[in-house]
């Protein structure tokens, strides 16, 4: 199931993204990507399409003032750019890909990590209002961008060209983008998460634990009632939070590391396969290749290959 997003012709918004691309590309100049400064904030550039990356996105603002990506979670497809943006609630397992890139006009991404204890205390100032949120609300949604959004975003990108304001001006602009986004369409879905009496943060808490402790034997009963629910209930929300169910988000979790640790510890699949949880390899090889598309070893030397 896809998401695809379209864009609305609005010359201020496209005004406000064209700055924003501009000073990305001059603060790269020509790098691939920049982990800056700013506390949470990376810049990335691309100049073709790229492969299928499994990785992790945590709570965070996905801006792409120019190009365009897709980013798959479960079965469900995020397709975006430009006057759209991507807001993660909880940290979830996904595969992304940039789909639109080239020389002439590179791929460019703004990606702030959120805070979720200033997110939390945004919500406690009493100017914020935000209605409540949808049951079974995603831990992943598009929306669409607009100058008051983009405009923080694009001041938090040139500040990086007086690093003596950092300190204080990026964290005030990091609750102007929360403010921003907890007012907009999607604020619920920052709210649920961040809000303690809320079954999608019963739910974040029993993910959390999952994340933590993946590679040990799951117990979804155990697991629902250290989130203080029911299994069925438990399953509703996770399914609404991720996409996936927990032995689905489980085994993503496994796979992913499994993954990084043959790519990065030069592990065989035997070794890699055991140190997260598997007690079978032969289970391991059949679920990594229905999952990347090839074998172990094959996928980690093609993988190695592209570095």
């Amino acid at each position: 199931m896809a998401h695809n997003f379209k864009r609305r012709n609005d010359p201020s918004v496209a005004q406000v993204l064209k700055e924003l691309a501009g000073s990305i590309n001059k603060v790269l100049d020509g790098a691939a990507d920049l982990s800056t400064d700013v506390p949470g904030l990376s810049l990335y550039r691309n100049t073709a399409p790229s492969a299928p990356n499994p990785c992790t996105y945590e709570p965070s603002l996905l801006l792409i003032p120019q190009g365009k990506k897709r980013v798959d979670l479960g079965k469900q497809s995020y397709v975006f750019g430009e006057s759209a943006f991507l807001l993660t609630s909880i940290e979830l397992p996904i595969v992304s890909r940039v789909s639109v890139a080239s020389v002439e006009k590179p791929y460019l991404a703004f990606f702030l990590k959120l805070d979720m204890g200033v997110v939390r205390d945004v919500l406690h100032t009493e100017e914020v209002r935000i209605s409540a949120p949808a049951v079974g609300t995603r831990g992943m949604v598009l929306g669409e961008a607009t100058v008051e959004l983009l405009t923080p975003c694009l001041r938090m990108v040139r500040l990086l060209g007086a690093p003596q304001d950092v300190p204080f001006f990026g964290k005030l602009l990091h609750r102007e983008i929360i403010y921003r986004l907890l007012q907009g369409p999607q604020g619920d879905r920052l709210r649920s998460v961040a809000t303690m009496a809320n079954q999608s943060y019963l739910t974040a808490k029993a993910v959390t634990w999952l994340r933590e402790n993946f590679e040990k034997t799951l117990n979804v009963d155990e697991l629902a009632s250290m989130a203080g629910m029911s299994r069925s209930t438990l399953h509703h929300h996770f399914r609404g939070l991720t996409a996936m169910s927990p032995l689905q988000f489980q085994k993503q979790l496994r796979l992913h590391t499994a993954r990084q640790n043959m790519l990065t510890q030069e592990l065989d699949a035997a070794s890699a396969a055991f140190a997260v949880g598997y007690e079978s390899p032969s289970q391991f090889n059949r679920e990594y290749k229905r999952f990347f598309g090839k074998p172990p070893m094959r996928d980690v030397q093609a993988l190695r290959a592209s570095l």
